[in-house]
């Protein structure tokens, strides 16, 4: 039977171990996927094997900046303990080494998928996901990791952006969970999709019953201008001071991009 580049990806996924063990396996197993996770067991990968559809809720985020790059890694796992250890770190500071020389996220994800199959798997003993492996470059970056490891945030800013202030931003980022930059970033279809959910909502309360429908439609109007600035950064209040906006902190035309990783 042959063995094609999907059966190959199934295998993976099922049981964590690198690209070319899983196709040896299949082509050894002539496309029995069963067989081929035996055969991987009988090869030392047993351990890994039977833990692969294990869930992964925990895990590790780790952030390096050099001047203005930023590499993420983001790794879940089976439990804290293991995130928390000094060979899963390790595991992660290897996977940023190996997006520093990759010419795309998605080749360095390739690459730490095989090593993590090949050294990582066994020595940690749980499934393993690498969900975000990349790099991100900017005139100004700032970075935050919360003392838990599991909410991070980059943001990018333009040159001359004050660079304290910035990871003061990022900590706001993980904190508050923006969705965009600016309140114009939200797209019109997302806002008509809320406004059809509030006009719903209101005509359901008795409070607005015989209300006519052009007044309905100024509240309404009213509550997506707040929901656009809830949602957007720039108009968020800042979380040290809510007295004052983000932009009013950082500077309206400041922000680049922002980019929030949680566990």
């Amino acid at each position: 039977m042959a063995v094609t580049a999907q059966m190959v990806k199934e295998l993976r996924e099922r049981t964590g171990v690198g690209m070319s063990d899983c196709k040896n396996a299949l082509v050894e197993a002539n496309g029995d996927m069963e067989a081929a996770i035996e055969l991987l067991r009988k090869k030392g990968l047993a351990k890994a094997a039977k833990r692969a559809g294990n869930e992964t809720n925990e895990g590790k985020i780790k952030i390096e900046t050099d001047g203005n790059t930023a590499y993420v890694a983001v790794v879940t796992c089976e439990t804290d303990f293991v995130a928390r250890n000094e060979t899963f770190d390790g595991m992660l500071t290897h996977f940023i080494d190996l997006r520093k020389t990759a010419s795309s996220d998605e080749e360095a994800i390739a690459k730490a998928e095989e090593l993590k199959a090949s050294e990582y798997t066994l020595k940690v003993g749980e499934n393993m996901v690498i969900k975000t492996l990349s790099k991100i470059e900017g005139e100004v970056l700032a970075s935050y990791v919360h003392s838990n490891f599991k909410n991070a945030a980059v943001v990018v800013a333009k040159a001359g952006t004050d660079a304290e202030k910035l990871k003061q931003v990022a900590m706001h980022v993980v904190a508050m969970n923006p969705q965009v930059v600016s309140p114009s970033d939200i797209s019109d279809e997302v806002v008509a999709k809320e406004k059809d959910i509030q006009l719903a909502i209101m005509k359901e309360d008795p409070k607005n019953a015989g209300k006519p429908d052009d007044i309905l439609s100024k509240i309404i109007e009213g509550k997506m201008k707040k929901f656009r600035e809830e949602n957007a950064l720039l108009t968020q209040p800042f979380v040290v001071n809510p007295d004052q906006t983000v932009g009013d902190f950082i500077g309206n035309d400041s922000i680049v991009a922002f980019y929030r990783y949680a566990i």
